[in-house]
């Protein structure tokens, strides 16, 4: 296999030199080669600066026998590149200036080696421990199919050819021109934490790998995941950032085949802190980003700049939305939204799953049981609300499907290595899939939302696309085979970028109907870095267990810090049943969480809110409620999200970012910067202890309004009602407090604004105001306001939704209040 053979090589020197006189530098790039002194290979290395206190890298085979895969459509541009320009060269290496202040670059040339330094400071190093590794494409001695003497043959071409085989099976780990894996080490020193590498049901603070397995990055639909485990999930964001009380920096491994990321630290000895990383893909090249901060907020926006922000979701995606598989039939559409009504508990979507379908064929309604899907989507209009329907990307293989018959006769399925059609077994059966890769496929999918084309839909549905690792059940791991073909590709160049395509001509689709005015909303399970752009994730199959409750939190944490901000997971649990007492605990961590959604299993008793007994009903009327208050707090932290790249829901130590004993906290979080929330995911639990960071800072408790000092430890005691929230002091936070049955219903109510005070500072805060629907913020067509309260005067602002209160926490009552407004004077 791909990680034990990479693996078998250990740190030593380096068989790469540096060819110093090949070096050429230009205004925009270093470029000089490398050679493999043990098999006379030579590399083409390139260095680039880029704008933002950023440095790329690539690592190519000088001449190889074909062209080999570099990722596109992930970076939203070409970046801008700054000049670079030598420091000092000798035979011995070379230093080049990055420009920002004592920033350099050394190359080192037997071993070739690169430091990024500041001052006197290494910041990081490549191959220090030797560890690059470039497999060279080489000519075949002949084809090989799948006999076992076609695979001993390749053995032992492998085996002269310098590479360990384990067993036969690894030879199906190998592509048409042999192996082709590439690696490369890091070294940071100073640094004991790093974050990141989503997606991993995993502590938020990586682990070492030394006596493990190394986390892996390979999008596969996995069944009822294990918890702390570095086992691949649904998606890949080979991002990292590392993080210490001094700097925090990033890593960017751009390459969309099967990853394996090793991790080990010498945390605990009594040398300086280092963490050494090594990433090891199957294929492609080597390319990397490497983000210098040196704050987390720099990292974030250095990030965004290259793969964009999180897409700003309508307002109404962000309320609450109730899903299982399967709601059977329009009657039980109808039933369900009848009561939440009935109960009080305001909604906004509701979801159809893979039984909604005439069966399984996309794209289309079951004719009995969804006869007239417009009538129900209208009545789900009448009321504000909306629907989302599941469309996946296996295609039922069915001579009576439209689409099917579209996309056969446009050869736009993947083929197989032989140049047929791509099939494999999915929830329709025999299935293909479409080649998202190709621009004139995905164009093709995205006029399939056409309202005429997609029959039964409104403006008020939206999409789910699921099964997009892509999920083959019969294939490898449940997944595509690697030689299938996607043009001049194999599937194991790409398979990483496969959701991200799915869900790229999804949303593309959805913007296309309506002529361009309406944002989308598309959720995703698999993901690459840049799926921020297109909508949200989940965290896929949990099940309902404490454990999967509690990694919920970290889960979401990390791919916040790698620009995916709309995450949550299941409520309740997809697989098994919760008890009650965890199924309100998890309503309660959910409203506090970017995606809120309830989903389960088609094959576990119902768990609509209200079939709990009318004390935990009410139980979790209070938690959607409380989402409910705080969606302007969100919605505005998702304008900043789109604008910044800032995550929504982030770790303390993102803004307390010196305070070590934040740095591996996951039981507890912020929303922006300004509400700390620590959920109750223990059963059983009658109190929690939250760390409230800052020692100049002050806590309020958003239930009780007290107040409590920041840099301690504080015990809560709680009850079933408990969800432990608060809010800075020094802060201003929008809420309607006029709950409504959705949002869209709550659009020109009253705010009302929680005055938080920290008497050793301003409080401010902001408030975003749109449409909350269409993309005419671009046009300007929003309010965005600063709010600030000094010297016991709050400015303030016009809107047509008018301040119908305003709360302070921690001020003495005052004698009188006077309100100016427009010119006029009230007290």
């Amino acid at each position: 296999m791909l990680n034990r053979r990479q693996r078998a090589l250990k740190p030593g020197e380096s068989p790469y030199r540096a060819l110093l006189e090949t070096m050429e530098l230009t205004n925009t790039r270093l470029t000089l080669q490398l050679i493999n002194d043990n098999n006379k290979v030579r590399l083409l290395l390139e260095l680039y600066r880029l704008q933002g206190n950023i440095t790329r890298v690539k690592i190519n085979e000088l001449k190889p026998l074909k062209p080999r895969y570099e990722v596109p459509d992930v970076l939203i541009r070409e970046p801008t590149t700054e000049p670079l320009s030598v420091l000092s060269q000798d035979e011995n290496g070379v230093v080049l200036s990055l420009g920002v202040e004592s920033q350099r670059v050394i190359i080192s040339a037997r071993p070739f080696r690169l430091d990024i330094m500041e001052g006197s400071d290494v910041l990081m190093s490549l191959n220090s421990r030797g560890l690059l590794a470039f497999e060279h494409l080489r000519m075949l001695l002949g084809h090989y199919l799948n006999s076992q003497t076609q695979q001993q043959h390749l053995s032992l071409w492998l085996y002269f050819s310098g590479e360990k085989v384990f067993s036969l099976t690894d030879v199906g780990c190998v592509c048409s021109s042999g192996p082709s894996a590439v690696s490369l080490d890091f070294s940071l020193p100073g640094v004991e934490h790093v974050y990141g590498i989503p997606e991993h049901a995993d502590t938020l603070r990586l682990k070492t790998t030394d006596n493990g397995d190394p986390y892996r990055l390979y999008n596969l639909d996995v069944f009822q995941y294990e918890l702390y485990n570095p086992m691949a999930l649904y998606g890949s964001v080979p991002v990292m950032v590392a993080h210490s009380a001094q700097r925090t920096t990033g890593i960017f491994w751009l390459n969309a085949a099967e990853t394996w990321v090793d991790i080990s630290s010498n945390t605990g000895s009594s040398e300086t802190p280092q963490t050494d990383v090594r990433w090891i893909s199957e294929s492609g090249i080597i390319d990397i980003f490497i983000m210098l901060g040196p704050t987390p907020k720099d990292v974030f926006s250095q990030y965004a700049s290259l793969t964009g922000t999180q897409s700003f979701p309508p307002l109404a995606s962000l309320g609450y939305h109730q899903c299982r598989w399967n709601y059977n039939d329009q009657e039980d559409v109808k039933s369900v939204d009848a009561g939440f009504d009935e109960h009080d508990i305001p909604y906004d979507f509701i979801w159809l799953d893979i039984e909604h379908t005439d069966g399984k064929r996309y794209f289309t309604w079951d004719p009995h049981k969804f006869a007239t899907p417009k009538e129900m989507l209208q009545g789900l209009m009448d009321k504000k609300r909306k629907m989302v329907a599941i469309v996946d990307p296996h295609i039922k293989v069915d001579g009576n499907y439209k689409i099917h018959n579209e996309i056969r006769s446009r050869g736009f399925y993947v083929k197989n290595k032989d140049g047929g059609d791509y099939e494999g077994w999915c929830w329709p059966g025999s299935a293909s899939y479409p080649d998202f890769t190709r621009a004139d496929m995905r164009a093709w999918w995205a006029s399939m939302f056409a309202y005429d084309q997609y029959e039964g839909t409104m403006e008020n549905l939206y999409t789910w696309n699921d099964m997009n690792e892509p999920s083959v059940f019969n294939g490898p791991e449940v997944t595509m085979h690697k030689d299938a073909t996607h043009g001049a590709w194999e599937h194991r160049d790409i398979h990483n970028l496969y959701g991200l395509y799915v869900q790229m001509a999804t949303a593309e689709g959805l913007i296309q109907r309506s002529g361009g005015v309406e944002r989308p909303f598309v959720l995703t399970r698999a993901f690459f870095a840049g799926s921020q752009r297109l909508g949200a994730v989940w965290t896929g199959d949990n099940a309902a267990e404490w454990g999967h409750l509690k990694i919920s939190i970290p889960m979401c944490l990390s791919m916040g810090l790698v620009g995916i901000s709309f995450c949550g997971a299941d409520i309740g649990g997809f697989f098994k049943s919760p008890s009650t007492e965890l199924l309100v605990r998890w309503y309660q961590a959910g409203a506090y969480q970017p995606f809120y959604r309830a989903h389960a299993h088609v094959d576990t008793p119902r768990r609509e809110p209200w079939l709990f007994g009318p004390e935990n009903t009410a139980l979790i009327r209070e938690a959607v409620r409380q989402r409910y208050t705080l969606l302007p707090y969100w919605y505005q932290l998702f304008y900043r999200a789109h604008v910044t790249g800032e995550p929504v829901m982030r770790p303390l130590w993102v803004e307390y970012p010196q305070d070590l004993a934040t740095f591996a906290l996951e039981d507890e979080y912020l929303i922006g910067r300004d509400l700390l929330v620590h959920p109750v995911v223990e059963e059983g639990a009658r109190g929690v202890t939250a760390y409230l960071p800052g020692k100049d800072e002050v806590w309020f408790d958003v239930h009780t309004f007290q107040k409590h000092n920041g840099a301690q430890n504080l015990y809560i005691p709680v009850t079933m009602s408990s969800i432990p929230v608060f809010q800075r002091g020094g802060s201003i936070i929008p809420r309607k407090l006029r709950v409504r049955r959705s949002s869209t219903c709550m659009e020109h109510d009253p705010y009302t604004l929680y005055v938080a005070l920290n008497l050793q500072r301003t409080a401010d805060g902001e408030l975003y105001i749109d449409d909350g629907h269409t993309f005419n913020y671009e046009k300007k067509e929003f309010i965005y306001r600063k709010l600030t309260f000094a010297n016991k005067v709050l400015s303030s602002f016009t809107t047509d939704s008018w301040i119908e209160r305003i709360i302070v926490l921690g001020a003495s009552k005052p004698s009188k209040v006077t309100l100016k407004t427009a010119g006029k004077c009230l007290i």
